[in-house]
C-alpha cells in the first residue's frame, strides 16, 4: 500500500467520523464512558471533532510532504498508549500507519473501545490496514518504541527499550499569560482551554501568569458557561477534597463554586486547582516562564501578547504537525 492509498483512507476515515449520525455518536459515547467514566459525550465529540480536523486530505498531503515515507522494509513500531483523555493515542496510530510501518500498540485500559473503533473503521475503509496493525499486551519484539507516560513511566520505558530507538514523552502541561486587557470573548475561549477534558490532558492550561494585582472577577465571570463542569461526580469529588485540604492546611484560594484558585509557583495543579503567578512585568514574565519551558506543551495569550504564544481556546485543537513534546514523530518513524 502506497502513501497515496494510505492517505486516501484516512482522508476517508476523516470523513466518516465527521458525519457520524447523532444517534451513532451517542451510542458509542455510552460505551466509552461505561469503559471510562472521565469521559463525557461532549468531550468524546470534541475529541473526535479535533481528530477530523487533521485528516482533511489536503492537510494530510501537506504534512507528509516534507518526508520520506516509502520505507523499503517496513518496521514493527511499538506504541504504548494514554489514556486520560479520549483518542490522545491517535495521532501516534496516525504517524506510524501513514509512514508506512506496522503498528503494535498497547491500548490504554482507559481509552480502549473508541481507539477500537476508529481502528475498525479505517480497515474497513483500507482492508490492507488488516495486517499492519496489532493489539498487543506486551510491547516485545519491536523495532522502535513510542511511549507516553509520566516522568517514573519514562524511566522504565528509557531503561527496558535502551536498545532500540525510542521516543519516550514525559509529563508536560500548558500554561496562559494574562494582561488584564481581555475581552469577555477571549476569557471565556481561555475557560475552555482550563476546563475541557477536566484539565487532565497536557495541553489543558494549569497554570495562568497574570499582572499584579489583577482582578479575578472578570475572569470567574466569563467562565459561567463551564459551571456545569462541577455537575460531573468524580471531578465535584476533587473539587471538595481540593477545598477541603486548603482549609486544613490554611493555604488561600480563590473560589467561584467550581474551580479554585492558588498562588504557587509550580506548573501543574490537582484537578479542579488552578495554579497563578504574578508578574511585574515582560522582563519577570519571561522569567518565570523560562523556569518551565522543557515541561511546557502550550503557552497561550490573546493578541499576541506573548511571542509564539496560541490563541484563547486553540490547545485542544492541534494541528496535524503540533507534535506531542514538540518532538517531530513523523521524522523520527522516517529515519528508523
Amino acid at each position: 500500500m502506497n502513501l497515496e492509498k494510505r492517505i486516501i483512507a484516512f482522508s476517508q476515515l476523516g470523513a466518516h467520523l465527521d458525519k457520524l449520525s447523532p444517534g451513532t455518536l451517542d451510542a458509542l459515547s455510552i460505551e466509552v464512558i461505561r469503559e471510562n467514566p472521565w469521559f463525557t459525550f461532549e468531550n468524546v465529540a470534541s475529541a473526535i471533532h479535533g481528530v477530523t480536523r487533521f485528516l482533511a486530505k489536503e492537510s494530510l498531503l501537506k504534512w507528509t510532504s516534507s518526508y520520506h515515507l516509502h520505507p523499503a522494509l517496513p518496521k514493527s513500531i511499538g506504541v504504548s498508549m494514554a489514556g486520560n483523555i479520549p483518542l490522545v493515542g491517535f495521532h501516534d496510530f496516525l504517524c506510524v500507519l501513514i509512514s508506512g510501518h506496522r503498528l503494535k500498540a498497547r491500548l490504554s485500559s482507559q481509552d480502549s473501545i473508541l481507539m477500537m473503533h476508529v481502528a475498525n473503521k479505517l480497515i474497513e475503509l483500507e482492508p490492507a490496514f488488516r495486517n499492519v496493525i496489532q493489539w498487543e499486551h506486551k510491547l516485545n519484539q519491536v523495532d522502535a518504541l513510542i511511549a507516553t507516560g509520566s516522568d517514573n513511566t519514562a524511566r522504565y520505558f528509557e531503561y527496558y527499550f535502551r536498545n532500540i530507538p525510542h521516543l519516550i514523552r514525559k509529563n508536560r502541561s500548558s500554561c496562559a499569560v494574562i494582561s488584564g486587557t481581555e475581552s469577555h470573548a477571549e476569557l471565556t475561549a481561555l475557560g475552555t482551554d482550563v476546563f475541557r477534558y477536566f484539565g487532565l490532558g497536557c495541553r489543558n492550561v494549569s497554570k495562568l501568569f497574570v499582572p499584579i494585582a489583577y482582578d479575578f472577577a472578570n475572569l470567574f465571570h466569563s467562565w459561567e458557561k463551564h459551571r456545569n463542569t462541577i455537575d460531573h461526580s468524580k471531578y465535584a469529588n476533587n473539587y471538595g477534597y481540593q477545598k477541603s485540604i486548603s482549609r486544613v492546611n490554611k493555604t488561600p484560594f480563590f473560589d467561584n463554586g467550581y474551580v479554585l484558585l492558588q498562588e504557587a509557583t509550580a506548573l501543574v495543579s490537582p484537578i479542579a486547582v488552578l495554579y497563578f503567578e504574578y508578574y511585574v512585568n515582560q522582563n519577570d514574565l519571561q522569567q518565570k516562564i523560562d523556569v518551565h519551558r522543557e515541561k511546557l506543551q502550550c503557552i497561550v495569550s490573546a493578541k499576541g501578547l506573548l511571542r509564539g504564544s496560541d490563541a484563547f481556546g486553540e490547545t485542544q485543537f492541534p494541528g496535524v504537525a503540533d507534535y506531542a513534546d514538540k518532538v517531530d514523530t513523523l521524522r523520527f518513524l522516517s529515519e528508523v
